[in-house]
């Protein structure tokens, strides 16, 4: 039996982003038969986002070498003790915008992202040119990237919560909805 059961953490985080403000839409499980990887992955948006625009993915990968190394470090421990924090999952949150005819400039937006996001939730910010034929305009799809790592120790004793990390994410998902119809609009 493994000592951490990732299925149930994914399941009490989902529980908490909705606690933050967030209203959960989907929620994939994948599997990688051959290494047996694993990875979540959870479509929400903040409540009052139901209608779009924006779109934000959370996504955590569990690579089985990792939990097998924290089991090994548990069970080498006296049960009372907290195992050294030495393993960690790496967690992703994806936010991203349809094609925006007014496109912010990027290095300003990375700027005020980096304000809310602050030194714990780092936001990468990019676009993305795409042309749907040949002879049509270029159309620039925005999205931020965000990642952190979820601590294997904290998970075990019961201490990941991640709500500065939600609130973060809730603020960053604000300031793009807020700022999203100047994008949108034609001028």
């Amino acid at each position: 039996m493994a000592v951490i059961d990732v299925a149930g953490f994914m399941s009490d985080l989902k529980n908490h982003a909705a606690d933050h403000g967030f209203h959960v839409h989907d929620e994939r499980h994948f599997v990688e038969t051959y290494s047996m990887r694993q990875a979540w992955e959870v479509d929400l948006h903040p409540e009052e986002a139901c209608g779009g625009p924006l779109e934000f993915h959370l996504s955590i990968e569990v690579d089985p070498r990792t939990l097998l190394a924290f089991e090994d470090l548990v069970l080498s421990i006296d049960e009372e003790d907290t195992p050294e924090d030495v393993h960690f999952l790496p967690m992703t949150f994806t936010w991203s915008l349809p094609p925006l005819p007014h496109c912010p400039d990027l290095l300003l937006l990375a700027t005020e992202l980096a304000g809310i996001g602050g030194p714990d939730l780092p936001v990468e910010v990019s676009a993305v040119d795409s042309f749907p034929t040949v002879t049509d305009p270029s159309e620039r799809s925005l999205s931020a990237v965000a990642r952190i790592d979820v601590s294997l120790s904290q998970v075990y004793v019961g201490q990941e919560m991640l709500c500065d990390t939600l609130e973060r994410c809730l603020d960053v998902s604000r300031f793009l909805l807020d700022s999203a119809p100047s994008w949108l609009d034609d001028l």
